[in-house]
């Protein structure tokens, strides 16, 4: 079964060094899906795993209250599953989408979209970034999306769950992510002629 949000574009990879990164970056057909511009990191798909195989032990326990006969007991077990199930899921969608449209940055509970007409700015910038997701922040690298009268929204960064100790990563995904914003972003767009 195919999991498209598990892997980036094979147009992403970076194996093929004969073109531009700009031509590497749009190098698909179809550029109004969203896509994730890099490859989910070891630690995102290691925590989708384990909760996988949370998921499995707890339906392997609805099965065995099912078949001891108590069936309220089972429908809870499986709706926890269905649940852990579902968290890991969510887990391998979060991260930076691009598409012809905008940016969008999907979180856990949250997802965010901004058009690229709507963007300013894209920027790497050193600064203070959160280890993992969790509270405890570290100076490192993010890329920040600007917008006009708008505060700074932080797409990517080298220490979450994705590129921690992938700084090559990092940079490639951030590379993507502006090549985007260059092809499809205000600079890029036609000015219309007075009168049209």
């Amino acid at each position: 079964m195919p999991l498209p949000f598990l892997t980036a574009d094979r147009a992403f990879d970076t194996s093929d060094t004969s073109t531009t990164d700009g031509d590497v970056a749009l190098a698909f057909d179809d550029h109004d899906e969203w896509r994730r511009p890099y490859r989910p990191g070891p630690w995102r798909v290691a925590a989708a795993a384990l909760l996988l195989l949370l998921a499995s032990f707890v339906l392997m326990a609805s099965l065995i209250v099912a078949f001891a006969g108590a069936l309220p007991g089972a429908g809870l077990c499986f709706g926890l599953a269905l649940l852990v199930i579902a968290a890991a899921l969510r887990l391998l969608r979060m991260g930076t989408w691009v598409s012809r449209h905008g940016v969008r940055r999907t979180g856990f509970f949250s997802t965010s979209t901004v058009e690229w007409r709507q963007v300013t700015a894209l920027r790497t910038v050193q600064q203070p970034v959160r280890w993992l997701g969790l509270p405890r922040t570290v100076q490192g690298q993010a890329l920040t999306l600007v917008r006009g009268g708008g505060e700074p929204l932080p797409l990517l960064t080298d220490h979450n769950a994705d590129f921690l100790s992938r700084v090559e990563a990092f940079d490639r995904a951030a590379d993507v992510v502006e090549a985007w914003g260059a092809r499809y972003g205000p600079a890029a767009q036609p000015v219309a002629a007075p009168g049209q």
